[in-house]
């Protein structure tokens, strides 16, 4: 891959998502992206057979969880701009092009914030909604960094701030993440270390409508201990990121 490689690899995961593959997938525009990547978790709804009665791109991850998924696909991808996008009806498949717009601004990652501006989600109910609000606002304090939305999915990064940052790595493994799987969650672990690093980052504003079909994945308060052990591990053994 050339240095500065400007090309869009775009990595779909899915886990039991037919309904919502169905009605997003003919909406994201081949001109939206180089390199299109699904990675499935084992889906048992159909997921991959319409993949592949579609000819979309599609393998089954070896491990499991989100964090693993993106890990995959990523060392899969042969492009510079990475896009996580999911097919739950969560993402607004034409925030695609605005986000890669922006990230070839001279950012290193660009995240469409349900809570920039007017945006809003139409998914959050009060806790879920209470959660991501207090996580970020303790981000901010903490790592002093000015975000709106740390926990959402929705993203673009250059491939070089990602091996930057390490999202790739399952650092804690054996300190925290023996029962967290989810842990070092890309969404959170970027934000915590691009403001470590000093990375060059962006929000646009991206509402989060209501999910189509499936089952919600999250669980509140497995997530959100998660994330708070997330936290806790960048302040307090993290700290080679302090450069």
């Amino acid at each position: 891959m050339a240095e500065n490689d400007t090309g869009v690899t775009l990595i779909i995961p899915t886990l039991n998502e037919l309904k919502g593959m169905q009605e997003i997938m003919p909406k994201i525009k081949k001109e939206w992206y180089d390199e299109l990547l699904i990675v499935d978790g084992g889906s048992t709804d159909g997921t991959i057979e319409y993949c592949h009665e579609n000819n979309y791109p599609i393998f089954v991850q070896s491990g499991r969880g989100l964090p693993n998924a993106e890990t995959e696909a990523l060392h899969r991808s042969t492009r510079g701009i990475i896009v996580i996008f999911t097919p739950d009806g969560n993402s607004i498949p034409e925030l695609i092009p605005v986000l890669t717009t922006k990230l070839k601004q001279g950012f290193d990652m660009v995240i469409a914030s349900r809570y920039l501006g007017s945006a809003k989600s139409y998914d959050d109910d009060f806790l879920t909604g209470l959660g991501n609000k207090l996580f970020t606002k303790m981000i901010r304090v903490l790592f002093r960094a000015n975000y709106t939305d740390t926990l959402v999915g929705l993203r673009a990064y250059k491939r070089d701030a990602i091996l930057l940052m390490r999202l790739d790595k399952q650092e804690g493994e054996n300190l925290l993440r023996k029962n967290f799987f989810y842990m070092n969650s890309w969404e959170v672990g970027s934000c915590l270390r691009a403001a470590k690093l000093k990375l060059k980052v962006a929000e646009i504003p991206g509402d989060e409508p209501l999910r189509i079909g499936g089952i919600r994945k999250l669980s509140i308060i497995k997530n959100g201990t998660g994330v708070l052990l997330q936290i806790l591990y960048e302040l307090i053994i993290g700290l080679r990121f302090n450069k």
